[in-house]
């Protein structure tokens, strides 16, 4: 008896002992998961805040937009870009503009010409810095729902859904120090990022999940066209049903001749 006794408990410690230490096992998975990507998102370093910037009110007559906004300036440059280590506008601070999924348009004045089709848009404008990330202190940019009939906002009303809006990278980068750190910035209305929330980034074939709404350098991309698809997703990974969502992007490395 305490033969057989002896026998079940070898045997139970032995079952125990080759069992698969679930969390061990997958923390490792996500370890090496990570090693082996491609592309590394890191965080951009912290930048001047302009946490009392605020974009006041968006016009839209006769072709022409007009923006009015307090606490900031446009067309100059931003304090802290020499040490950002990415793609600077020689212009300085700006307005982007975005219309629906279209790439954004940058603009150094308040007052500026902008053909609109009769129709219906969903428009978000920000206050950027001079290397084109989004001020995000809840105040400085508007996203609207607006009708266009003969060049001229009739209707309007607040973007209320959960909102995903691509930035950057956008265009052609050339030469090292642009090319080396490209920075990703998107803009989020109505929507809080965490355990609800999250952005999927497809960094041309490669997935990443985005956890905290803050810009990010890429890192590793190959010269020439590459593509982001950026979509805002649940907590278990499914796109959010929710307009413009995902929206994608495709951009150009290029390697200067004279380096």
């Amino acid at each position: 008896m305490r033969t057989l006794l002896s026998c079940l408990l070898c045997t139970s410690f032995l079952l125990t002992a080759c069992q698969p230490k679930t969390n061990e096992a997958e923390s490792n998975k996500e370890e090496i998961e990570e090693v082996s990507k491609k592309y590394t998102l890191t965080p951009f370093t912290p930048s001047i805040e302009y946490a009392d910037a605020t974009m006041q009110s968006m016009q839209y007559q006769d072709g022409k937009f007009n923006f009015t906004f307090d606490n900031y300036e446009l067309g100059t440059q931003t304090a802290d870009a020499g040490v950002k280590m990415c793609a600077n506008s020689g212009q300085g601070q700006h307005i982007h503009l975005i219309v629906d999924t279209q790439p954004y348009a940058a603009k150094y004045t308040p007052n500026f010409d902008f053909d609109l089709e009769d129709g219906d848009y969903r428009i978000l404008a920000f206050l950027s810095r001079s290397y084109h990330e989004s001020i995000k202190n809840g105040k400085a940019f508007t996203a609207e729902k607006v009708s266009v009939v003969n060049k001229t906002i009739t209707t309007t009303s607040s973007i209320t859904e959960p909102s995903l809006f691509y930035s950057r990278p956008k265009g052609t980068y050339v030469g090292k120090a642009n090319t080396t750190k490209v920075m990703l910035d998107f803009f989020l209305a109505n929507v809080e990022l965490g355990a609800e929330y999250k952005v999927k980034a497809m960094i041309n074939d490669e997935e990443h999940l985005i956890d905290v709404w803050q810009p990010y350098y890429i890192e590793g991309l190959p010269m020439g066209e590459n593509l982001i698809t950026l979509s805002l997703v649940d907590g278990e990974g499914n796109k959010v049903d929710t307009p413009l969502n995902p929206v994608s992007r495709k951009f150009t490395l290029q390697a200067d001749p004279a380096e």
